[in-house]
């Protein structure tokens, strides 16, 4: 049985694991996009050549033993040198777009914009100008995690000195590629950049400041992304006529009870986790029950004022509305009840939120600890999202479903995608201004603390190999399926309905 057929075969098998009659079967809208995402220091490699700087990725991998077994993206999947190779796949993927990241030191290797890297300039022009000649879309994140070194020297994030730095690099790539890209993304996940990173640490730059390093990043980041998307409406949107959004992550977060208190812990949650962002870009400000929870902790604790540092009242009219388009970034969901937190002593952005989420282990498991498989989350987040902030057009950004190299695990993420997929079809009949979908990801990347261990790609990388090989799962194929007839089953199998 050769490639072809044995592709065939497993759709055909796949198309059976999950009922037909539990899934949407309409035929997406023609204009909904489908895509694949990567980001720049999880698959360029290349991590020092032709000019490039230090990022605080390169930095914790070379001098820290956080990474799964000393791995480090010095070489990744070698992306720098093998684009054509990413840009054949996406075009034998069918896919509208390719959504991928900058590398800020790359272009601006001290991070200052002093300094521009032709070297790396030029290979994202030619790598912008290989998908156009394909027909595929750039969409492009500002900034994927990888702050350069030289201001985490003097406290990244957590330093608003960055805000305006981080408006000259954004500057720099307008400029320079903004003729060619009509889908901006001024940061991705936001709360794994200041909760994990400067909160609890288990993320670049592994800073452990519970309870106040992720506020003063998230004020920063917020103000910057702020910042940007006014810098582009005053002096770049009228010639490029581009759209500036931000990509925001969370899991659904379900009560675990239909009492009350359970009903508004989850509701807490969301506000804690996708409100923390969202809230301000669209409304102005942090979340009312935020700024409630934090500043009673406060005051209790010992502090004269809360944790949450707030936004002046022209910061709230500055930040409120600037936002083109939402990215949404979903996996998977969480059980949440309310934790009676009577004594209100430990200081974390984990304690403020006085809840509690757990996954049961009755749910589909994966290679992954957090990731369970949910399909039934993504229809309520997004709808949630819809009720909490209105028509705001939204994209998934990212999802995607892990494995640890076994062949066999590429039939359930061929079911995991399906059935989120489902989940996307069903928000669209309920009226979500649902605009296209990123599968995470185009190949087996660099997961960050996790090394190589998982791998969430449709072609999968030998990364015992110099040429860095990949090789079509069986998951390409089907998503080569669904991106070319906006189906997710046979075409046969589609119900030829167009979302009103």
């Amino acid at each position: 049985m050769n490639f072809q057929e044995t592709c065939m075969l497993i759709l055909l098998i796949a198309s059976n694991f999950v009922s037909l009659q539990s899934l949407n079967t309409k035929q997406f809208p023609a204009n909904f996009m489908f895509g694949a995402a990567t980001a720049a220091h999880q698959i360029e490699g290349g991590w020092k050549e032709d000019g490039k700087g230090e990022n605080i990725w390169d930095r914790i991998a070379h001098s820290t033993n956080a990474i799964h077994n000393h791995e480090n993206a010095d070489i990744a999947c070698d992306s720098y040198h093998k684009y054509k190779d990413d840009v054949a796949m996406l075009k034998y993927l069918s896919v509208d777009h390719y959504r991928f990241s900058i590398a800020w030191s790359r272009i601006l290797p001290t991070g200052f914009s002093n300094h521009v890297n032709e070297a790396g300039v030029n290979y994202y022009k030619k790598l912008i100008k290989a998908l156009q000649s394909n027909g595929i879309k750039p969409m492009v994140t500002i900034f994927h995690w990888d702050t350069p070194q030289t201001f985490e020297n003097i406290g990244g994030w957590t330093n608003e000195m960055i805000i305006d730095r981080y408006v000259d690099y954004s500057r720099v790539l307008f400029e320079t590629f903004g003729g060619d890209v009509k889908y901006w993304l001024t940061f991705n996940e936001p709360k794994q950049i200041c909760q994990e990173g400067y909160g609890a640490g288990i993320k670049a730059p592994g800073i452990m400041s519970h309870g106040f390093g992720e506020y003063l990043c998230a004020h920063n980041v917020i103000k910057a992304h702020a910042k940007v998307w006014h810098m582009y409406n005053k002096e770049f949107r009228n010639k490029q006529q581009g759209q500036v959004g931000i990509t925001i992550d969370s899991m659904w977060m379900e009560p675990e009870t239909n009492s009350e208190v359970d009903i508004l812990a989850a509701e807490r949650k969301m506000q804690f986790t996708f409100g923390w962002y969202a809230n301000p870009i669209i409304n102005g400000d942090y979340p009312a029950v935020m700024k409630e929870f934090i500043g009673r902790r406060s005051i209790l604790q010992g502090y004269n004022k809360s944790r949450l540092p707030a936004f002046t009242t022209d910061e709230i009219r500055y930040i409120k509305g600037t936002i083109d388009y939402l990215g949404i970034n979903q996996y998977t969901a969480m059980l949440v009840r309310h934790i009676n937190d009577t004594d209100k002593t430990e200081i974390s952005w984990e304690a403020d939120s006085e809840t509690f989420e757990y996954q049961p282990d009755y749910w589909e498991a994966t290679v992954s600890d957090w990731l369970k498989v949910t399909p039934w989350g993504m229809r309520k987040q997004l709808n949630w999202i819809r009720a909490t902030y209105g028509d705001i057009p939204q994209i998934i950004t990212e999802n995607g479903y892990p494995d640890n190299g076994t062949v066999s695990l590429d039939e359930r993420r061929i079911n995991y995608l399906k059935q989120y997929l489902s989940g996307i079809r069903d928000a669209l009949d309920d009226g979500v201004k649902i605009i296209g979908y990123t599968v995470w990801s185009l190949m087996d990347n660099y997961e960050w603390y996790r090394g190589y261990s998982e791998r969430f790609g449709l072609y999968r990388v030998d990364f015992t190999n110099p040429e860095r090989t990949r090789t079509p799962k069986l998951s390409a194929e089907y998503f080569k399926n669904v991106s070319s007839t906006k189906c997710i089953v046979y075409v046969s199998e589609c119900i030829d309905e167009v979302v009103k």
